[in-house]
């Protein structure tokens, strides 16, 4: 008999997600254009979230998140390897929506889909208990991890750094715009975000994963 969910393990907790295929049962509006391939990857001892949107089409077709060009700049970013950036007992890499969500009439990626989240976020978390970092890249992540606290824009937001990652907070989360290509415009329009928010993600990421 399968335990109720509230009982299972982290790694049980996994593998229902990964098994997951909710949006092909209730589809929300567009249904699913492909087989559901949920990526997650995430330790007990993780210290260190990367809440991401939702799988590109790459990362769709390996199964391994940031397994792209805009994950290359978020190591980056972060001033860490792949091979540390894979590493799921310091880091988990949890999306909005599990799944490739599709491309938009104007080829670009959908929204991640609204399943996951409500489905499993509010059971996953609790069990991540050492978290004390959060990466909240894009508007979805920050609206679900900084909640009545974000602003109304992603730049406002990104801007307004310093007061979700107070030392008092537990834990801090660094709101960020999407490492994607198509926000290389809005980088060179705030060159803040390289001089002052980088270097704090570089030395709050070693601070915290060693």
């Amino acid at each position: 008999m399968t335990a109720p969910l509230a009982h299972r393990s982290l790694e049980q907790l996994l593998a229902e997600i990964r098994a997951c295929r909710i949006c092909m049962e209730e589809p929300l509006g567009r249904p699913l254009p492909h087989e559901p391939r949920p990526v997650i990857r995430a330790g007990a001892s993780a210290r260190l979230l990367i809440a991401s949107q939702a799988p590109g089409t790459r990362v769709h077709a390996t199964g391994i998140p940031f397994n792209d060009p805009s994950g290359d700049r978020l190591r980056d970013w972060m001033g860490v390897d792949r091979e540390t950036f894979y590493d799921e007992t310091k880091i988990a890499i949890v999306p909005m929506g599990f799944c490739f969500p599709g491309l938009d009439d104007a080829g670009g990626d959908l929204p991640p889909r609204r399943e996951c989240a409500r489905r499993w976020h509010g059971e996953l978390f609790p069990r991540l208990h050492r978290i004390e970092f959060v990466l909240a890249i894009g508007q979805y992540a920050q609206a679900w991890h900084l909640g009545s606290d974000r602003r109304r824009s992603m730049t406002e937001t990104v801007q307004a750094w310093r007061s979700y990652c107070h030392p008092d907070r537990v834990p801090q989360v660094l709101p960020l715009p999407h490492p994607s290509w198509r926000n290389n415009a809005w980088l060179k329009r705030n060159p803040w975000f390289e001089a002052e928010v980088l270097p704090f993600l570089r030395r709050r990421v070693q601070e915290t994963i060693g």
